[in-house]
């Protein structure tokens, strides 16, 4: 009995190391993340291996570094300069995910920071080469999803073989000076109204050729018309009507004899 407290006291103290250890060896890696082994006593970072997600046992003189390695987003404002010097800002996102497989290299090369280290000056170096090829009016109109293309691709070739994906450049806004503003909305207020003068000439002059070519049929029509009335024809058209008229209970009808075309002289009807 007197000897159980000095058993006890090294026992107590060798499960508190125990579970030092094993807390300090146990390392969750969540969803949409990787881990790397930082060996203190080794070379640093090892680049061979990235942990998946799920539980993992490391050696409690080492280190597990956990990193997000799906597709993330930055937002970041620019200011640049435009083809005739004028200064611009631009407002973008850009989609981007780490290299699952060279995660280590990434980290060992660039560091922790590898988004403000690598990322940050590629797009702002990337977007000075692009807007500075276009005028204010380009990057304010017409020209955004160029604009948006030609910076991905920038983006891409500065981070060549830098372990680090680029997904998606995403121009949000070009904010121009006002008065370079107010005077690019004029110019293109401008623009849509003689368009639209435009479109009714334009608009006009088809009715103007539909009224003509439909004239034209109808002189067309009536000469026709005019031409098949024979004199037979009218012959035939006037007895056919007096006849009708004869035949009227309330009308008298005296024909006294007939013309050089053959339609009946009518004296008179009651």
């Amino acid at each position: 009995m007197e000897k159980l407290p000095k058993i006890g006291v090294p026992i107590i103290i060798g499960l508190v190391i125990l579970i030092v250890l094993i807390s300090k060896s146990a390392v969750t890696i969540g969803p949409g993340e990787g881990g790397v082994i930082f060996e203190r006593f080794g070379d640093g970072i090892n680049t061979e291996k990235t942990y998946g997600e799920g539980f993992h046992i490391v050696a409690p003189w080492n280190e597990m570094l956990v990193f997000k390695v799906r597709q993330q987003s930055i937002s970041d404002k620019m200011n640049v300069l435009s083809v005739d010097g004028l200064q611009v800002q631009v407002n973008g996102t850009i989609w981007f995910e780490p290299e699952y497989s060279n995660l280590g290299s990434l980290i060992k090369t660039k560091g922790k920071d590898f988004v403000v280290e690598l990322l940050d000056p590629a797009i702002n170096s990337a977007a000075r080469s692009v807007v500075g090829r276009y005028t204010p009016e380009q990057l304010y109109s017409s020209k955004r999803d160029v604009i948006e293309q030609e910076i991905l691709e920038e983006v891409r070739k500065e981070l060549d073989g830098q372990f680090l994906n680029v997904k998606r450049v995403l121009v949000e806004d070009v904010t121009l000076p006002p008065s370079i503003k107010d005077a690019i909305e004029r110019k293109l207020k401008q623009e849509q109204e003689s368009l639209e003068y435009e479109f009714r000439l334009v608009t006009a002059e088809k009715e103007a050729q539909k009224q003509i070519i439909e004239a034209e049929g109808k002189a067309k029509s009536n000469e026709i018309l005019s031409a098949s009335l024979t004199d037979k024809i009218l012959q035939d058209k006037g007895i056919e009507a007096t006849m009708k008229l004869s035949e009227s209970p309330n009308s008298k009808v005296i024909v006294i004899g007939s013309g050089e075309s053959g339609l009946p002289i009518i004296l008179g009807n009651q």
